[in-house]
């Protein structure tokens, strides 16, 4: 069996992505801007930062099953060390994410299925198969006290919804802005954003909290659909989608071996008793 720190631990930001990465990402932005342009035309859904639950069919199941959900985002942080920092995953987030404050544990990545992880939660993962056009999908977990700044997304033919599972007492007090609405996550409720809108996260309380995040295509029209599909494709041959996607699996891998190790110990403990 392989032991967990056999398994590389994951990539790091490295020389080779400095100037170039800037350049990609001035062009990108440009580009990005005009399709986003012909999405919000193209949209069959309010634009608005947070866009209404009755829009999309699938949600009332996630609100239904949310403590079946929560069971398995329970399980899961029983082996919280290993869980990756969003930093680990992604690391051009290292401006948002540090210290592993912000957690997340994957169950899909750009648009596909990690075994592993999802044979977990196969709750999860089975109300997540319904979602059309799903594109990522993970447990979100933010640290006590911790303050994500403000961002913006990269695409707007992306739909953004958070299911709170594990949410502080104080709820109000943990909350997500989106442009100029701010929204506190409860359990068991889910809700639906724009995440090209600037928005920033806050968790002024002493506990953690954790949502189930996933990412799914927004409703458009046919040409709306057409860049978006074309835009994905050339995202996926860059960095952006190379680096998190090496990144996963090794996550995954190194999850897994957490796993499989302290079955071995329980077991071992067994055979002692």
């Amino acid at each position: 069996m392989a032991h967990i720190d056999d398994i590389p631990a994951p990539a790091r930001p490295n020389s080779i992505s400095g100037g170039r990465r800037r350049f990609i990402k001035k062009i990108g932005k440009k580009l990005l801007l005009t399709i986003s342009r012909i999405q919000t035309k193209q949209s069959l859904v309010p634009t608005t930062p947070f866009v209404a639950n009755d829009h999309f069919d699938f949600l009332a199941q996630f609100e239904t099953h949310w403590q079946d959900i929560e069971k398995e985002a329970q399980a899961v942080l029983q082996f919280r060390d290993q869980i990756p920092g969003f930093e680990d995953i992604s690391p051009d987030q290292y401006r948002i994410a540090k210290k592993n404050q912000w957690k997340t544990f994957v169950l899909y990545g750009f648009g596909t299925r990690l075994e592993k992880n999802t044979a977990l939660t196969p709750i999860s993962a089975k109300l997540l198969e319904s979602i059309p056009n799903l594109q990522t999908a993970w447990f979100s977990i933010l640290a006590p006290g911790y303050h994500i700044p403000a961002q913006k997304g990269v695409t707007r033919g992306i739909l953004r919804a958070h299911l709170g599972l594990i949410i502080p007492k104080n709820y109000a007090q943990c909350r997500i802005r989106v442009g100029d609405e701010i929204k506190p996550w409860q359990e068991g409720k889910v809700f639906v954003l724009d995440d090209t809108y600037e928005h920033e996260v806050w968790n002024d309380t002493d506990e953690e909290r954790v949502i189930l995040l996933f990412d799914f295509d927004r409703p458009m029209k046919f040409w709306g659909r057409f860049f978006n599909k074309q835009m994905m494709r050339l995202m996926k041959m860059t960095a952006y989608y190379q680096d998190p996607k090496k990144n996963l699996a090794n996550a995954e891998d190194r999850f897994e071996a957490a796993v499989k190790q302290a079955g071995a110990n329980l077991e071992a403990m067994s055979d002692e008793a």
